[in-house]
């Protein structure tokens, strides 16, 4: 199911969409320490896991830089392509770490070998999601909004079954939550 929508050209114009939008309000609030004008500074990622080829656009951080002189600060938007410093897209993260708890080996090295990572990767991926990011302030906070409680031995998988919609609208949707540990500052808890 998910790997249609991963070969889908249309799921990823709409996340781009989304980071475009991101994007632009960011710009629009203007610099988060002075207020200053913000300029493009947009880089370019080089991601793993596109199961597509897709145009240059895909691979680029939208990212901004003050005009004022001896501020210069950076401000980079949340990302629904991007979690954070990681190699892979944010939807390959989550979707092969989801599918951990319900996959038998086998399984799990054939989608590994099919996207390219290898299964150390996604063994840290699994920690990072039952460690790190259970120890976020982001988790402790927002993770009270949801009752029951999510499984927290079975994130993502336990996380992203809590929104609603079929599977392009349930990755979309939880990749949105996610954003604000995507960009800015809270990139460095990564």
């Amino acid at each position: 199911m998910y790997q249609t929508l991963l070969a889908d050209p249309k799921f990823h114009e709409r996340i781009l969409d989304f980071d475009r939008d991101r994007a632009e309000a960011c710009r629009a609030a203007g610099c988060p320490d002075c207020g200053g004008t913000l300029h493009a500074a947009n880089y370019r990622r080089k991601p793993r896991g596109w199961l597509i080829a897709l145009g240059d656009e895909h691979d680029l951080r939208f990212s901004f830089c003050c005009a004022v002189d001896g501020c210069r600060d950076r401000a980079t938007p949340p990302s629904l392509r991007f979690l954070g410093r990681k190699v892979y897209l944010a939807t390959i993260v989550t979707l092969i770490s989801a599918m951990c708890n319900g996959l038998s080996e086998r399984r799990l090295e054939k989608l590994a070998e099919a996207i390219g990572v290898d299964r150390r990767t996604v063994a840290r991926w699994r920690i990072w999601w039952l460690a790190t990011f259970t120890a976020m302030p982001f988790w402790r906070a927002r993770s009270a909004d949801f009752m029951p409680p999510v499984e927290g031995d079975h994130l993502p998988a336990s996380l992203l079954s809590r929104f609603a919609g079929d599977a392009g609208e349930q990755l979309t949707t939880f990749l949105s939550f996610l954003g604000p540990i995507t960009g800015g500052a809270s990139m460095q808890a990564f």
